[in-house]
C-alpha cells in the first residue's frame, strides 16, 4: 500500500518523542480514530461473539471480562476505534502502546475485527495505516502474540512481522514463556514496497 493511498488528519510532528498514540487515520476503506467512551456498546455488539476470542486467554465475550478489557483500553490513551469508511459502522479496534526502554518502537496490538471483515483485506489495511503511521516517527514495530494463538501470528505474518528472539533486544520488556514476539523494521517494510 503506497503512502498516497493514505490520509493522516490531524496535525503532528515528525519525532519519536511526539508521536501521537490516538491519531485519525483513513483511506477509501477504514476510518480510524481515538476510542470513545460511547464506542462501549458498538464494540461490545462485536466482541460479544465467542469466535473472536477462541484462541485468546481472555473470555472478552463475555460482558464483565469485555468491560474491563475496555476500560483498560480508554485508561491506556492509545486505543483506536476502526470504522467502515462506507457505512460509518464500527468495526473493530486495535491499539498502540510505548515500549518503556525502547524509545525506537512501539506496539501494536489488543485488536480485533468483527467477523463479517475476517478472510479479506481489513486488517491487513488497518495495520497498514497503523505501520506507515508508525514509521513516521520509529523504526520497530512489536507484536506480542499468544502461542495458542494461531489464528494472529498467521496475521501479523501476512503484513511482514517476523519472529524474534527477544533475548537478542535486550531492550524488549520480557513477556511471559506463553507469548512470541514478533517484529517489523522500517527498512525492511519499506524494501517490500510498501
Amino acid at each position: 500500500m503506497a503512502c498516497s493511498h493514505i490520509r493522516i488528519v490531524g496535525y503532528f510532528r515528525y519525532h519519536k518523542m511526539n508521536m501521537n498514540l490516538q491519531p485519525f487515520l483513513e483511506n477509501k476503506l477504514i476510518r480510524i480514530r481515538p476510542l470513545r467512551i460511547n464506542d462501549l456498546e458498538p464494540m461490545y455488539t462485536i466482541a460479544k461473539d465467542p469466535r473472536i476470542w477462541e484462541q485468546h486467554p481472555c473470555d472478552r465475550y463475555k460482558r464483565t471480562e469485555f468491560e474491563r478489557f475496555f476500560s483498560e483500553s480508554i485508561q491506556s490513551k492509545g486505543a483506536l476505534t476502526i470504522l467502515d469508511q462506507q457505512t460509518n459502522q464500527v468495526i473493530g479496534s486495535s491499539r498502540f502502546k510505548r515500549i518503556k526502554g525502547f524509545q525506537n518502537g512501539i506496539e501494536i496490538g489488543w485488536s480485533f475485527l468483527d467477523r463479517s471483515y475476517w478472510g479479506g483485506a481489513t486488517n491487513k489495511v488497518v495495520k497498514g495505516l497503523m505501520i506507515q503511521y508508525a514509521f513516521s516517527f520509529i523504526d520497530h514495530i512489536l507484536f506480542y502474540v499468544a502461542k495458542s494463538n494461531v489464528r494472529s501470528q498467521k496475521a501479523v505474518e501476512k503484513i511482514g512481522a517476523q519472529k524474534i528472539n527477544p533475548s537478542t533486544f535486550p531492550m524488549l520488556p520480557r513477556k511471559g514463556e506463553d507469548t512470541l514476539t514478533f517484529m517489523i523494521k522500517k527498512t525492511e517494510y519499506m524494501n517490500m514496497g510498501h
